[in-house]
């Protein structure tokens, strides 16, 4: 069977790549000769029917419709040289070039099967140097929605991973005085005392299925991400967890809802919040013991033993105490915060600060990393909000907190600026409806009270930094293309052919494994699974209209700056969208060093 094959330089987004080099591998209109004969002439039959926009199916893209996040979204390349396809040089008068087919015989489809892979092996080396001078900026914001700046007025922080940021030590800290917890208050064996807190096992947006014990990263679709299901510190074979959930899918009623709420007979848990790392690390190592020391245990005892143990150390002041007296130990001291602050005061913007801890632990904080005149930027603050709740609970009225942190009985007729306040009620707080940096995975401000949400991931950094690699770059580039001639190849049904095409695949497996360990061994990135976005993502596409590394990030840009999102393609728009000149480009860092 000969067969011409689809067209490939969809792969070529990049500037300075040549889109000829691939594109002359697959190119031209698939068609199969059958041996039989209608008519006495040669059966001619279309395998690739046209798709939307004139092109075939079959056609290869980076990826884009399934990537919600604005920041992973690779640079496209100017296509002003690309060489039109067929359907376009038939509609301009030219004439189609054939693609050179695959010969006939076993040992020659093999043959012809390794030559394409070498041909783009080589043209994917010779993209990876103008991909390098396309990276991605981390100081920039990323937007899912459009929003202006100009509109708004009213600019409201969380104080934890927003305004302050803590060193690696606070994470210590949190597992070791949960770990003490577990053992003087719970009874539990001294000897889990001989773990500490690993900082490289555990990423945000984790789920735990409370009643098997075992931790797993699931992406946007319900799909557990094979590899990253860990039971104790040790990863599930795959085979097992297939058995264990029948399948990689977790149904809707076995977790949490969408909004970060139980539901009735919920037997997964998401972790979120930042200060979730310490307990998913304990949780694990607690398990890992009673494993290994052939221990009968409840697992729902043990999850709710370790959760009340982490929440003790926040309200009975155990981390609160050892932060104030060695502040410069866990708080990481940044000038821009207050520069930020004092950006937005000079254009004449309302500042208000919400957080769930108390008074003189967020003024010690604030003195330390904004000066003791902190207050006189804020309009209002906030303290012991104890927030999700705060933002619906209608029923308890405002109380003023004095210097000393003691609550006041004064009935409340209106906030004062440079007062603090706690216990306030949503229904008197109707004018903070602006942008809001909080952790608000864990409520929806955009569905209820129409808030522009802007959300602050420290994680972003980091990985964006991974992502600008050369061997990162040159890792994805050859998964992206090797996946595309395995999706291009698939034709060849004959046993040899399939051989060289399992040995794709074996590549391809050990690829994505390797492209997961440049973020985190256990779990990858915090943004993706294999292909899919994760769990995580889909929130915060989902209640950000913006998000960013850090708040710093706001300096790059001017007060009256609109975001606009990019038109990511559907997946049945990518036919008709992959023929066009970019519309938009990425933050770039080049753009950004020049500035």
């Amino acid at each position: 069977m000969a067969c011409n094959l689809d067209s490939f330089d969809s792969v070529v987004k990049f500037k300075g790549g040549d889109p000829a080099v691939l594109g002359s591998l697959l190119r031209g209109q698939r068609r199969t000769v059958s041996a039989a004969r209608v008519g006495g002439q040669p059966e001619t039959t279309e395998e690739g029917a046209a798709d939307l926009g004139g092109r075939r199916r079959g056609h290869i893209s980076w990826p884009r419709a399934d990537d919600e996040s604005s920041h992973s979204m690779w640079p496209q390349r100017d296509r002003a040289a690309a060489p039109p396809h067929d359907h376009v040089r038939a509609q301009q008068g030219q004439s189609s070039r054939p693609l050179c087919t695959a010969p006939g015989t076993a040992p020659d489809r093999k043959r012809y099967l390794w030559e394409r892979y070498q041909e783009a092996k080589r043209s994917t080396d010779e993209l990876v140097p103008s991909i390098m001078n396309n990276l991605l900026n981390p100081d920039a914001i990323f937007s899912n929605n459009e929003m202006s700046l100009s509109d708004i007025e009213i600019y409201g922080f969380d104080y934890d991973y927003t305004l302050v940021f803590y060193s690696k030590h606070l994470h210590t800290l949190i597992f070791n005085a949960a770990r003490d917890l577990l053992i003087n208050e719970h009874r539990y064996p001294v000897e889990i005392r001989k773990y500490e807190y690993d900082p490289s096992f555990a990423i945000r947006g984790l789920h735990y299925d409370v009643q098997r014990a075992v931790l797993m990263k699931i992406d946007a679709f319900h799909y557990i991400q094979l590899g990253t299901v860990y039971r104790g510190l040790s990863v599930v074979p795959d085979e097992e967890v297939i058995e264990m959930y029948e399948g990689s899918h977790v149904p809707l009623e076995q977790m949490s809802d969408f909004y970060g709420k139980s539901s009735h007979g919920n037997t997964m848990k998401q972790f979120m919040d930042i200060f979730s790392l310490p307990e998913m690390t304990l949780l694990s190592c607690v398990n890992e013991y009673f494993l290994k020391n052939n221990i009968d245990y409840e697992p729902v005892h043990l999850y709710k033993d370790v959760k009340d143990s982490i929440r003790d150390v926040h309200i009975k002041g155990i981390m609160y105490r050892a932060i104030e007296a060695d502040i410069e130990k866990y708080i990481c001291y940044a000038e821009q915060t207050r520069a930020v602050l004092a950006k937005l005061a000079d254009h004449g913007k309302k500042m208000f600060l919400i957080t769930n801890s108390p008074s003189s632990f967020v003024d010690k904080g604030m003195r330390y990393i904004v000066g003791k005149d902190w207050r006189d930027l804020f309009d209002v603050v906030i303290v012991q909000a104890e927030k999700p709740n705060f933002f619906n609970d209608k029923r308890r009225p405002f109380r003023k907190v004095n210097e000393k942190g003691v609550l006041l009985w004064d009935k409340i007729h209106k906030l004062q600026k440079g007062q603090i306040y706690k216990q306030v009620s949503h229904d008197q707080f109707i004018f903070f409806v602006a942008l809001c940096f909080s952790d608000l995975c864990n409520q929806d401000l955009t569905l209820k009270h129409g808030w522009r949400t802007g959300a602050i991931i420290p994680e972003l950094r980091s990985e964006l930094k991974i992502m600008n690699t050369e061997q990162y770059i040159q890792t994805m580039t050859w998964l992206q293309t090797l996946t595309g001639l395995l999706e291009q190849m698939q034709v060849h049904r004959d046993a040899e052919s399939q051989l060289v095409l399992q040995e794709w695949k074996k590549e391809r497996k050990e690829m994505r494994e390797m492209t997961k360990s440049f973020f985190n061994a256990h779990f990858g990135s915090l943004f993706r699974t294999d292909q899919n976005p994760t769990y995580f993502l889909r929130r915060l596409s989902r209640f950000a209209d913006i998000y960013m590394a850090s708040l710093s990030c706001l300096l790059n840009y001017d007060v009256n700056h609109t975001f606009y999102p990019r038109r990511t393609p559907l997946q049945h728009e990518l036919p008709a969208w992959s023929e066009r000149p970019p519309a938009f480009r990425l933050p770039l860092l080049r753009e950004a060093q020049a500035k």
